[in-house]
């Protein structure tokens, strides 16, 4: 290679080095302005930290009658009057001054960046960026979410990014699956529902919620459960109930905001169909495929759990669903202190109704349809407002549905209207181009929630 290529790719590598560095400066500025931000609770503890450092030196000197103090001094004085006379104090005064900022910075960057990589040594995200979330999340509105299934689950997944004073109130009525295996071989209340749930508020503890949500394929005994029923069902063994267990395991997935079972109570969830059949057990009313005239629980008046009772009462906002009208979200409004404590509560409330309706429990309903099933249990209006899904499914998504007889929820506006409810139309509609499957998006949802809910 000539003299003059090797010049030239040296020239080019210089000009990559600066452009690199001209890159990460203002990144790295941008980062240090974050530091300034305020309510991080990290300055002022370092202010009092160098306060109380200046106050133990100060102490020392008067203990030991100030002579450090004088030998320093009379040392620094040495050392000041040596340096000016072999440097003008325009250029040593400077310098110390540039000297010492760079030391400080660079010690206070290092100092971050080792606890950085020992709280977070993935590294994908800056310390500062996690205190601010934490601190924003901290701030958040206390939400209080009540339903159950897998539309709860996908709701707290997209609030979780929000507020960290969440609790969720989750339905104990299910008995089907694993969930009703162990339900009937075991005696505990079914814990699948609170399962996803925790899952779903973990702090971004993948290796531990896929742990938590493994279903075994193979085993006597095993087969169709997942880890996290069994351990749940474990920890209530040895924790005494199901309460004290999902706060165990709340710790060991570090999960954000609180996951209360809506009762303590043995529930077994009955329906009276339009055909005059009476059917007993959640998963027996869904595959009944009737027309619920009417639907209640055994016991007919379950005992509340007080710390859901004190989460509603010290709620900012209660959202409730989505989830399956008779199955997920009706149980927990059959607790009789539940229901009351909502219809009290004078904060705002949305119901967030289903894109599709379902086989069994919601054939042919409307948005209104919906609202009256709820106001006739809790026999008076619950919501502020209802959330419905705008825009509809693709013409591929509606056959795939209209092959097992479900429709989209129809919004009958006047209907709701009568019903002293307000609509609230929004796309959070999360769909599968493969197999056509529609369900909510858990960020898109989240975000209008609380889009809505500030402005109230």
């Amino acid at each position: 290679m000539s003299p003059l290529k090797q010049a030239i790719r040296k020239i080019q590598s210089e000009q990559r080095k600066w452009a690199a560095v001209g890159q990460q400066t203002p990144k790295q500025v941008n980062r240090w302005f974050k530091w300034l931000s305020p309510g991080l609770l990290v300055k002022r503890w370092l202010l009092i930290s160098a306060t109380g450092l200046i106050l133990t030196l100060f102490g020392l000197a008067i203990f030991f009658k100030l002579t450090p103090v004088y030998r320093f001094l009379e040392w620094t004085s040495e050392l000041l009057e040596t340096l000016t006379t072999y440097l003008p104090n325009y250029i040593s005064g400077p310098a110390a001054i540039l000297l010492g900022l760079f030391l400080l910075l660079w010690g206070q960057s290092r100092t971050v960046g080792s606890i950085t990589e020992a709280l977070h040594p993935e590294g994908d995200q800056e310390l500062i960026d996690r205190l601010l979330d934490h601190r924003r999340r901290n701030r958040g509105p206390k939400i209080v979410a009540i339903g159950g299934g897998t539309g709860l689950s996908t709701l707290l997944r997209g609030l979780k990014q929000y507020s960290s004073n969440m609790t969720a109130i989750v339905t104990v009525a299910d008995d089907g699956g694993s969930s009703g295996r162990l339900r009937r071989e075991i005696g505990v209340l079914p814990p699948g529902d609170i399962r996803n749930c925790v899952a779903a508020l973990a702090d971004e503890e993948k290796l531990l919620t896929e742990l938590f949500q493994y279903r075994f394929q193979a085993g006597d005994g095993l087969t169709g459960h997942s880890f996290g029923n069994l351990f749940l069902t474990a920890l209530t063994d040895i924790t005494g109930d199901l309460e004290q267990a999902i706060a165990a395991s709340s710790k060991v997935l570090a999960v954000r905001g609180k996951v209360l079972p809506a009762t303590l109570s043995d529930v077994r969830l009955w329906a009276e169909l339009s055909d005059g059949r009476f059917i007993e057990g959640e998963s027996h009313i869904t595959e009944a495929r009737g027309k619920i005239e009417r639907i209640g629980c055994i016991p007919a008046n379950p005992t509340a759990l007080p710390a859901a009772i004190t989460a509603i009462k010290d709620a900012d906002y209660i959202i409730i669903g989505p989830g399956s009208l008779y199955t997920s979200i009706i149980p927990n409004l059959l607790v009789p202190e539940i229901r009351e404590a909502l219809v009290k509560a004078k904060v705002p409330r949305i119901y967030v109704c289903n894109i599709m309706t379902e086989v069994g429990e919601t054939d042919g309903y409307t948005v209104s349809d919906h609202l009256k099933a709820i106001d006739r249990v809790c026999g008076q209006r619950l919501f502020d407002a209802v959330l419905v899904q705008r825009k509809p499914p693709s013409p591929y998504a509606l056959k795939r549905y209209a092959k097992e007889n479900c429709h989209p929820v129809f919004p009958d506006r006047e209907e709701v209207a009568n019903l002293g409810c307000r609509l609230v139309f929004a796309n959070v509609m999360d769909e599968d181009p493969t197999t056509g499957k529609v369900r909510h998006h858990p960020q898109k949802l989240a975000r209008v929630l609380l889009r809505w809910y500030s402005k109230q």
